[in-house]
């Protein structure tokens, strides 16, 4: 379709702005998106996390530091992220301090404050990072006198049924090459391997919530007047400006469904439109109240306690959205003027175009090498969720199935009830989800295969039955750990040697 028909219809003329608004948003934050979920896979290939579920026990001040630590250095999905709090409070972790991990985990990591700098300012990043240590004050203070008691002892118990439910016996605990020193492990090509694996999972992991944020902030740009937002946030009022519009922050969060990083191009057109200073920090603090999540935390803790979160956590965000925006306009550090336009209108020769260029090379490099992770010495300990894509450390999955004799490990619960509702259509990335080639049955149950072969790109030993990929080869069946192996041997099949089933 034309640009002259597009131009004549005014409703395609909208759309087409949107979308075009949206699309010059991402490009604006292309290179902080590749740069920070980079090192973010880098600091969850190389940073211990075994022992974190020991030293969460109680929401003393140490344990909160823990938790807040240990969070930073997590993905910043907000699905693993409640995942992995459920894991910790199963586990024995305090219910405060696990919720601390988890409000750690989606607002203190290094790639929003990258995106936030770019598409915002430095004010919003450094507001972030300010605001997030004051909710997590405020919800360690207040959580130990508001979730307590008979609720907190029942959300423990059901889960513990609930996991043993599954008769499930993981491998055990295995410090592997978090115990090694520095100096060995940025010299392992299989860490690097692990890093980009954790990159590309990760991104994987959170497209749809990019893709619909910059989408939907797209169209909040061009179609939203100021007319209308001026109806939704108070304006001139002062103090009660700001109450209002911390508040009201978080209902938009709610009703969005965006989650994680994808709620920063959203935050930016809201900025553009009107809200407050406060009211921006509190909407990008309330991914966590996201509607799908208030729903995944009344299964697992139950209705009565999902509402006593939904409670606090909303009035944790706006008072420290709130606060942050009084400490910041004291100190005169609130942006004065607002952006006419969210994104530019068409591609310049900048330094943004050239760090993109610069930045989707790396990006490729990241791919390669995630592609052959298995050649590189990656994948030991780990597992690919089938769901979502993501990677994680089968000692410490937050939720895991067998399925078809092997055990299959999931980012949350929300991805194992959907490969439970369908298994068949995930049943492909479940064969080739787990890459632990140490040698030790992938099926879960403790035995080897009477009948196995040898992979020969990994020499992984597999069971023909339950193999990832099969070829046939010169009239030889090879079988494969997975589908990367078998890719890899396809294309350069005289430089492995066969393994045939025995």
């Amino acid at each position: 379709m034309s640009a002259a028909v597009v131009s004549s219809v005014p409703v395609l003329a909208d759309i087409a702005r949107s979308l075009r608004e949206g699309f010059f948003m991402f490009w604006e934050t292309l290179w902080p998106l590749i740069l920070g979920f980079g090192l973010s896979g880098a600091v969850q290939a190389f940073v211990g996390r075994e022992s974190m579920q020991r030293k969460l026990g109680d929401h003393g001040p140490a344990s909160i530091a823990r938790a807040s630590g240990y969070g930073m250095i997590s993905s910043s999905c907000s699905y693993a992220a409640s995942a992995m709090s459920k894991s910790l409070f199963v586990k024995g972790a305090d219910f405060v301090a696990s919720l601390v991990f988890m409000f750690a985990s989606t607002n203190l990591v290094l790639e929003l404050g990258i995106v936030l700098v770019v598409l915002m300012g430095w004010q919003f990043a450094a507001a972030e990072y300010v605001g997030g240590a004051i909710m997590i004050v405020l919800l360690a203070s207040l959580g130990g006198l508001w979730f307590r008691g008979r609720t907190v002892a029942e959300a423990r118990g059901h889960l513990a049924s609930e996991a043993a439910s599954t008769h499930l016996h993981g491998p055990a605990e295995n410090p592997g090459r978090e115990a090694e020193p520095w100096s060995t492990k940025l010299r392992s090509r299989g860490g690097w391997a692990d890093a980009a694996t954790y990159t590309m999972a990760d991104l994987t992991m959170l497209r749809k919530e990019l893709v619909i944020g910059y989408v939907v902030a797209g169209f909040l740009a061009v179609l939203v007047p100021t007319s209308a937002w001026n109806v939704v946030f108070l304006h001139g009022h002062g103090f009660w400006t700001s109450l209002e519009n911390v508040i009201v922050g978080p209902f938009i969060a709610i009703i969005s469904f965006v989650c994680s990083i994808g709620n920063v191009p959203l935050a930016a057109a809201l900025w553009h439109g009107g809200i407050s200073f406060g009211g921006v920090i509190s909407f990008i603090f309330a991914d966590l109240i996201a509607l799908p999540l208030l729903l995944i935390y009344r299964r697992y803790y139950g209705g009565r306690l999902a509402l006593r979160m939904l409670v606090l956590f909303w009035g944790v965000m706006a008072t420290a959205g709130l606060i942050t925006e009084g400490i910041f306009g004291a100190l005169g550090l609130i942006p004065t003027t607002r952006p006419e336009t969210v994104a530019p209108a068409h591609f310049q020769w900048n330094y943004t175009t050239y760090l993109n260029l610069v930045f989707l090379v790396l990006f490729a490099v990241l791919y390669w090498t995630y592609r052959n992770r298995v050649r590189l010495g990656g994948g030991s300990g780990y597992a690919l969720d089938p769901v979502c894509g993501m990677q994680v450390q089968t000692a410490n999955a937050p939720a895991a199935i067998v399925h078809d004799a092997r055990t299959v490990y999931f980012c949350s619960d929300h991805c194992r009830h959907r490969f439970e509702a369908g298994p068949a259509k995930f049943a492909g990335a479940a064969a080739t989800g787990d890459h632990d080639h140490r040698g030790s049955p992938a099926d879960g149950a403790g035995t080897m295969p009477h009948a196995h072969a040898v992979d020969p790109v990994c020499g992984m030993t597999v069971d023909p039955e339950h193999a990832g990929a099969h070829l046939t080869h010169r009239g030889t069946d090879v079988w494969f750990c997975c589908q990367g192996c078998a890719d890899t041997f396809a294309a350069d099949p005289d430089a492995h040697r066969m393994g045939a089933a025995t």
